[in-house]
């Protein structure tokens, strides 16, 4: 199906085949004439799938179709990287059209919170948000949504892992109650068939490839000790120089410094993302990453989810993530819009419950592939929680590497 049997507008239909939209997605197809209808939609599918077009393209056409004044659309996500990813959309999307967008995120300057008081006040047609942020600007009281159509909670369910329940229930009650609701989620557990309740009415629920990879990502796992995994990180990007794009996925701030910093002694061109930096500092190095001007970025689970970055080679994932999904939306950065990539995770002896996890979840093996030569034996395959659930005391299960190589 093609963007132009919606029959939306010539002026939106002009700018989605500027940007190189031509064929609807799944989950475009199945949403989009609902949204047009006017039906509240609660929509389940994994990151990748085109959901930021799909609630935003009969968005924009409704409202080119009856101008007005004010904030007429809310769109909420967990980020400040998605709100800006999808303002950058928006003005992509309406690029021959009199609708103006803003997106409010914390992490900036005096000047930053000045210029979206400006724009609030003069009433963005649209307003991309993270909760907290916008629930500041609803506290000095110039917030007006009395001309509010559309709420959209994108990437619901790791707003509520967040914890912006209560932030997301406080912005509702500001809305008007007369409006079109549409909540995308990847994951669909209880809490998130709560909020649906308080905030949709009579919804049409869509569900698309829920937690399942992509076709076109190619997957492996490393059975590997702790102290070998910068190693094999380096063996990896030497070995495949005709990927121009790798990012590597650390479970901590702490290993993302430890994994930057190893393979700047190395010489490679390499760039790290995490909260610590500053939000200025965040964009330069994503808009570097963009740009191929950095070939291996590392970054924590903030990059899981939401941040389009196209072509990406390569995805390692030094640490195996402690939620099975998470697995799905790291991966899912590879291989988008039908492209192929490579998807590799290192697992050691205290991990390999957790990748057990992951393969019930996707319902697959990931294969395992044998270290390079250069790299000693890793450790039997014996996927045994090795810790108890609290105080973290060690319980055994799985092989300890020799003592002399482990690290004090």
């Amino acid at each position: 199906m093609k963007f132009e049997d919606f029959n939306i507008d010539e002026k939106l239909l002009e700018s989605i085949s500027y940007m190189g939209f031509n064929d609807a997605t799944p989950v475009q197809e199945q949403t989009i004439p609902s949204i047009l209808e006017g039906k509240d939609i609660i929509t389940c599918a994994q990151t990748g799938t085109g959901k930021t077009a799909a609630f935003m393209v009969p968005i924009l056409h409704s409202l080119l179709k009856s101008q007005g004044d004010g904030i007429r659309a809310l769109v909420l996500v967990p980020t400040r990287e998605l709100a800006i990813q999808i303002d950058q959309v928006i003005q992509g999307f309406s690029y021959f059209m009199p609708v103006e967008s803003l997106a409010v995120y914390g992490g900036g300057s005096g000047e930053d919170w000045g210029a979206q008081k400006n724009a609030i006040v003069k009433g963005s047609d649209i307003i991309v948000a993270t909760p907290g942020k916008l629930i500041s600007h609803l506290n000095m009281g110039y917030v007006d949504f009395s001309k509010l159509r559309y709420l959209v909670l994108d990437e619901a369910d790791r707003m509520l892992d967040i914890g912006f329940l209560e932030d997301i229930l406080k912005i509702v009650s500001h809305l008007p109650k007369q409006r079109q609701t549409l909540m995308f989620s990847a994951t669909m557990p209880s809490n998130i068939r709560y909020l649906a309740k308080e905030v949709l009415n009579d919804p049409m629920e869509v569900t698309i490839s829920l937690s399942k990879p992509v076709a076109g990502v190619l997957q492996a796992a490393y059975l590997i000790y702790e102290n070998d995994k910068i190693a094999l990180t380096s063996s990896l990007i030497a070995d495949k120089p005709e990927y121009k794009s790798i990012l590597i996925f650390g479970s901590t701030k702490k290993k993302v410094s430890e994994v930057h910093r190893a393979l700047k002694r190395k010489g490679m061109n390499v760039e790290a993302i995490s909260s610590d930096l500053q939000q200025s500092e965040r964009e330069e190095v994503l808009l570097n990453f963009r740009a191929r001007k950095t070939r291996i970025l590392v970054a924590t689970d903030v990059l899981s989810r939401g941040i389009d970055i196209k072509d990406i080679n390569l995805i390692i994932n030094f640490d195996v993530p402690n939620d099975a999904e998470d697995y799905v939306h790291r991966i899912g950065r590879t291989a988008r819009a039908d492209t192929t990539g490579v998807a590799l995770t290192f697992v050691n002896e205290d991990d390999m419950y957790k990748m057990e996890k992951i393969e019930k979840l996707i319902e697959k093996k990931v294969p395992r592939v044998p270290l390079p030569a250069e790299i000693q034996k890793g450790p039997e395959w014996n996927p045994v929680q090795r810790y108890q659930p609290r105080g973290g005391r060690f319980r055994g299960g799985g092989n300890k590497r020799p003592h002399s190589n482990r690290r004090r």
